[in-house]
């Protein structure tokens, strides 16, 4: 009896055991995966070209939703494109952009900046970026109509033109929409006008037409729209602010003034048909660089000189000579920075001065120039400055540098305080 008991035990074990190991294999050969996890990269993908046909990630934006893509035939040799554009966008990630290129707003919260080939954007205010298109080519200028309908010009310094990229989603996913011929200001007053320089394109960048200029022009021409066109000439020791009233046909000179020093360089604003900000730049010497800045509201009929900047080792500003006093009186800065012109009452000025710790200040006008607003505050980096403004209150700036990393700062009271907002990579070399 005992012996039977025994072997019924031995037998139950046997068979517990075969049951274990049976589930056990059963375990090892099923398939588990993961949930997928979006971490950011630290090397920005450039798989993501603007060349004919090429094909793209689908990108995830930043509220989940994932835009599908389908590649299309970009016809090159017209500088147009097929109504199906090649796709170039770039699976978001975390922005790793040292050297910075460009930087547009769309609103107080919202815009874009470029650097190193690629294009990043904020969405709270400038605290966190996510990099949406990526290119081996750098990123020349961004220009947007708002939030969602942006555009970007890529290309090299020996590029003769510049591809046209855009985006109708806020920059989820970039096509093709073409070249601009030159490298002009590029700004769009519609989803297919846009202007660069003297050239103009009505069907969005697939072709351009050559406006006409008055000639001998300094620097490059600016159109506000297909009508107004605004130009420099210099002219027997003066020079001549000229007026197109009707896209270049026929200028007008509106404003001659004679000048001790001819401007090499011509910087041309303005953000109303009868609005203009023209600033002139002049000789250099000293770590000095003189320059003027005039503003008329009434289509060239009168002229205000807002700024004028002499100096000992740069000389006086185009159309003043050194006895003339500098406008506005406290200005820290020797040489012009950036010029960013909100509406024909706003505008931001950036200064630099080059022997200074700390170079870059700014100020800005709420009155058309009759008055500014000289800003305390000081900023290191001895490079280029990046400015833009979603309007008087919201003003954003980034100081940069060819060592040390680029530094954006944001203000919301108009300049009055700033606040460190993001630091950039250092610079690659």
């Amino acid at each position: 009896m005992i012996k039977k008991i025994s072997t019924l035990i031995l037998l139950l074990t046997l068979s517990v055991t075969l049951l274990l190991a049976g589930c056990s294999k059963s375990d090892d050969n099923s398939t588990n995966t993961p949930a997928t996890e979006e971490t950011g990269s630290n090397s920005p993908s450039n798989s993501n070209s603007t060349n004919s046909g090429s094909t793209t990630t689908p990108s995830s934006s930043p509220d989940g939703e994932t835009s599908s893509q389908q590649p299309g035939n970009t016809d090159n040799a017209g500088g147009g494109n097929s109504s199906n554009p090649t796709p170039v966008s770039t699976n978001e990630q975390e922005a790793q952009i040292s050297n910075v290129t460009a930087l547009r707003l769309a609103d107080a919260k919202s815009g874009w900046v470029a650097g190193n080939g690629q294009i990043a954007r904020t969405d709270d205010g400038g605290a966190h970026w996510k990099v949406q298109y990526s290119s081996d080519k750098p990123v020349n200028q961004i220009f947007a109509l708002s939030s969602s309908k942006v555009w970007a010009t890529v290309g090299d310094e020996n590029a003769k033109s510049l591809t046209l990229i855009q985006s109708t989603n806020g920059g989820k996913t970039w096509t093709n929409a073409g070249t601009v011929p030159n490298r002009g200001y590029l700004h769009f007053t519609s989803d297919k006008t846009a202007f660069s320089g003297n050239a103009m394109t009505k069907d969005g960048g697939k072709t351009w037409t050559e406006l006409q200029t008055p000639g001998k022009e300094i620097d490059e021409v600016y159109f506000h729209d297909v009508n107004n066109g605004w130009a420099v000439q210099m002219v027997n020791g003066s020079m001549l602010f000229m007026h197109s009233a009707n896209g270049g046909k026929t200028w007008d000179t509106v404003m001659s003034r004679k000048t001790e020093v001819a401007p090499g360089k011509v910087i041309i604003r303005s953000t109303a048909d009868k609005d203009a900000w023209i600033e002139l730049i002049g000789d250099a010497g000293m770590t000095q660089i003189s320059y003027s800045l005039f503003h008329t509201t009434d289509g060239g009929k009168t002229w205000t000189p807002v700024i004028v900047k002499n100096g000992a080792g740069s000389g006086p500003a185009p159309g003043f000579t050194m006895d003339d006093a500098n406008i506005p009186n406290g200005m820290k800065s020797t040489s012009p920075g950036t010029l960013y012109v909100v509406n024909p009452q706003t505008a931001v000025m950036g200064g630099q001065c080059q022997a200074c710790d700390t170079p870059n200040t700014i100020m800005q006008t709420t009155d058309g120039g009759k008055h500014w607003s000289i800003g305390k505050s000081e900023f290191a980096g001895f490079g280029t400055q990046y400015m833009a403004a979603a309007d008087a209150s919201h003003i954003w700036f980034i100081a940069t540098d060819g060592t040390n990393p680029a530094v954006l700062y944001t203000s919301t009271d108009g300049g009055k305080s700033w606040h460190k907002t993001f630091t950039f990579k250092k610079p690659q070399a």
